[in-house]
């Protein structure tokens, strides 16, 4: 097989012509091509109105070992009228496992969280016949919707089950984006993308350029890996939380995980746990510090939510071809450098969706955007956020755990703000660039559900993010037009990027002073988004096994 890139076709191309490129592209006749596969299927939008799509396939021949020296003799020599076509061996994706579990285990591995890291190793594990017994603190995902739509709708908020706790992760409540930047050479989030697919995803997530899936789809998938992994000896426990890590340290000093305390006062035993924490599983962080675990304070990011009209950031980004199908609702990726040193960006870009409040302590708000898999809301939403590090902890704490405090401090000022009912504070752009209060909506009206209060955004972040996102607003409108129309809407905070800790490991998965213990996922600092949070859920199932394996094969070498 071999794969074959950088095929353009126009938007609106006949459902022959790729097929034809690929003759032509080859040199081949018709019977010549056994079939080929759509790999990826992307867009060039450089040229509004002159929009193509760029393939990529995996052709089958019968004359593959001579289309390929011919490939690589063109590429080597770089002569001829035109340049050498892109061909190459296509890659082996096929996810193989690293080992096999033994009939007999004497202690399951444990896995902490059952977001995307979660629930990719416990699959993994389990798929590997390692029987994982995963503890999740929040509910079962429909139980879980329920609360969280019990914020949204009546203001009341569950701890322990909301936007940030429960199964699925806060990626259940997302735009459902499956794309990332991560190298990937090992294919790990092909794996991730096939899993969905079987889980009830639609194929086409295995080849357009950002895949997503939205949020009602999500619930159903993470149902059915849920009841994959049981099938395969896994045990799910929900509302089960843990409150404290069993530490034992060995003659050497070398200290080793013996297990976990639960909530309700239960031990259980383990050599191997899987920290898949997210991202705001604050007490979580405390108490693995308080344990001795190494854990450094990490940077993120501070902003606010902002609200378009869907249909003007179509037309800035497709202009005449806005509304196309295969288009679909446009997305943005933006950042500004400014003058104070900071810089700003969208990020979470969420088309056709909605401001979602994502608190999980009582008395503070907090944001997030979210999109169902259709994306027809009427407004687009995305995070503004200003890049800050541990320098700026300081005011707020000291330690690693500093940034916490930070993002505590602001998510209560922002629940002061909006009146102490989950409502949130708000400020038209125009209104915010020009340095005056709001006091009326405009087109644009916002979809955070428990409700805005209008005013000023001045006093919910620090000076210097505030400025530097007054500064990047004017800028954006250079890059994406319209972007600072007046009644675009900012909403306040978004202060959950990304986590403000790393609990440190080594090559091996291992945290860096702790054996057994395997810091995972998003709240670890090892990923950003629903893949990458994938994929580094199968590179600690993969660390487990091979630790359990070899731990195994010592056991039996000293009886």
């Amino acid at each position: 097989m071999l794969r074959l890139t950088d095929i353009k076709l126009p938007l609106d191309h006949a459902e022959p012509a790729l097929t034809d490129a690929i003759l032509a592209r080859l040199g081949i006749g018709a019977d010549e091509l056994n079939g080929y596969t759509v790999v990826k299927r992307s867009y060039d939008a450089r040229k509004r109105g002159a929009i193509v799509l760029i393939y990529t396939v995996d052709v089958d021949s019968p004359r593959a070992p001579e289309l390929l020296r011919r490939a690589q003799a063109e590429a080597a020599s770089a002569r001829g009228a035109g340049s050498p076509i892109k061909l190459g061996p296509a890659p082996d994706t096929t996810y193989k496992f690293v080992g096999r579990a033994p009939a007999q285990l004497p202690l399951r591995p444990l896995v902490i969280g059952m977001g995307p890291c979660g629930l990719f190793a416990a699959l993994v594990l389990a798929q590997m016949g390692f029987r994982p017994i995963v503890l999740e603190r929040g509910k079962a995902v429909r139980e879980r919707t329920v609360d969280t739509f019990g914020l949204w709708r009546k203001k009341v908020l569950n701890p322990e089950s909301n936007v940030q706790f429960g199964e699925g992760g806060a990626g259940t409540f997302s735009d459902g984006k499956l794309y990332s930047q991560i190298s990937d050479k090992q294919h790990h989030g092909r794996k991730v993308l096939t899993e969905f697919v079987a889980a009830g995803a639609p194929e086409e997530i295995l080849y357009v350029s950002k895949p997503h899936i939205g949020t009602f789809r999500l619930v159903s998938m993470v149902e059915h890996m849920r009841a994959t992994i049981e099938a395969l000896g896994g045990e799910i426990r929900f509302s089960h939380r843990v409150d404290d890590l069993l530490v034992e340290t060995d003659a050497a000093g070398v200290r080793h995980v013996r297990g976990v305390t639960l909530a309700n006062g239960e031990q259980l035993r383990a050599d191997h746990v899987v920290m898949a924490l997210g991202h705001s599983a604050r007490d979580t962080f405390a108490m693995l510090h308080a344990r001795g675990v190494y854990v450094e304070a990490k940077p993120f990011s501070i902003g606010f939510r902002v609200e378009h009209p869907q249909s003007l950031i179509d037309r800035a980004r497709f202009g005449p071809q806005a509304g196309h199908p295969i288009l679909g609702a446009a997305d943005y990726k933006l950042v500004h450098h400014c003058r104070n040193g900071r810089s700003v960006y969208s990020f979470c870009m969420c088309p056709g969706g909605t401001v979602v409040a994502a608190a999980s302590e009582p008395g503070r708000v907090v944001t997030n955007g979210m999109s169902q898999y259709s994306r027809n809301e009427r407004n687009a939403n995305a995070a503004i956020v200003c890049g800050i590090t541990p320098e700026d902890y300081a005011p707020y704490g000291e330690g690693p755990l500093a940034g916490i405090a930070l993002q505590r401090h602001w998510e209560a000022l922002a629940f002061e703000l909006g009146g102490g009912e989950y409502e949130a504070p708000a400020q038209l752009v125009g209104d915010f660039i020009a340095r005056r209060a709001s006091s009326e909506f405009g087109e644009v009206k916002p979809s955070y559900t428990p409700g805005v209060r209008l005013g000023s955004l001045d006093a919910s972040l620090p000076g210097y993010a505030i400025e530097a996102i007054r500064e990047a607003l004017p800028a954006f409108d250079k890059q994406l037009r319209g972007f600072a129309m007046h009644d675009a809407i900012l909403t306040g905070v978004e202060t959950r990027t990304s986590s403000p800790v790393r609990i440190a490991r080594g090559a091996d998965g291992h945290s860096l002073n702790t054996r057994g213990l395997f810091p995972a996922g998003e709240g670890a600092g090892y990923a950003g988004g629903i893949l990458s949070a994938g994929v580094d859920g199968i590179k600690t199932a993969e660390a487990v096994a091979l630790s359990l394996l070899a731990d195994l094969a010592r056991a039996g070498a000293n009886a």
